[in-house]
């Protein structure tokens, strides 16, 4: 028999490629996001307050809002080139998110330092999974979903990409068998409007521009820091860490490594 369905859903971005033949050294990290939210408060607000902003910007809700576009002003982010346009809209999204009701879990994995330090690395998208997965299985079952069914929903990067992806989350979840949690991965097509998604990369970009350079300015991730999964968002004893850490968010909602 079927879980029953959790109240939560989860939708999962990335930043950065994941390849470690390739590495930008503009920007070295493989950075994957968990947007955990509940339902109810996906349909009735998340939802709602973000077409009510590509109304408000566009005249329409059909725009993809996609993190890379809007910072390089690229397709319909054109309009963004005009001054008050762009500050409206920046403004009108950081206030969108900040007043989002959702959890953030997010992996960076530092590349260079990936390879140098073992002699066969681990894919990074299938490493960030896991470290994702393990800490969104902690959080929905202090939030009482215990045996529950929880869909998590990533984008589509192609039939052989997401086979191997598909695989090591059946892998994870058969390492992991004595979850009392029922997770189910589904892909979404790139051309799929859907807010979940586009909220999770606006979230992934930020934090690591954050774990790249953290004594620069920041804005949008002083937005998305506030969602961070951290040892004051559940009871349970499995999520908290030693009070020496500097932000309570450091491993738990915000996993670097190595």
């Amino acid at each position: 028999m079927d879980a029953a369905f959790s109240d939560y859903i989860i939708f999962v971005d990335e930043s950065g490629d994941h390849s470690l033949e390739v590495v930008n050294p503009a920007y070295p990290l493989f950075v994957l996001a968990f947007c955990i939210v509940r339902k109810e408060d996906y349909t009735n607000r998340v939802v709602p307050s973000f077409q009510k902003l590509k109304f408000a910007t566009f005249g329409h809700d059909m725009t993809v809002l996609h993190s890379r576009d809007i910072r390089k002003e690229h397709g319909e982010f054109v309009i963004l080139r005009n001054l008050e346009k762009r500050e409206a809209f920046l403004a009108g999204m950081s206030e969108t998110i900040a007043n989002a009701p959702f959890t953030l879990t997010v992996s960076a994995i530092d590349k260079p330092r990936h390879i140098a330090k073992y002699k066969n690395p681990y894919n990074p998208y299938h490493l960030s999974l896991r470290f994702c997965l393990e800490r969104a299985y902690d959080f929905l079952i202090a939030m009482g979903q215990t045996n529950r069914r929880t869909y998590v929903i990533a984008e589509s990067r192609g039939k052989v990409e997401d086979k191997h992806l598909e695989l090591e989350f059946l892998r994870i979840g058969e390492e992991n068998d004595h979850w009392n949690h029922d997770f189910k991965l589904l892909f979404a097509p790139k051309s799929c409007n859907s807010i979940g998604l586009q909220l999770a990369d606006l979230a992934a970009y930020p934090v690591g521009r954050h774990v790249l350079r953290p004594e620069q300015s920041n804005r949008a991730f002083e937005v998305v820091e506030r969602k961070l999964m951290n040892d004051g968002k559940t009871g349970l004893d499995v999520l908290r860490r030693p009070r020496s850490r500097k932000k309570g968010y450091e491993g738990i909602g915000l996993k670097v490594f190595p």
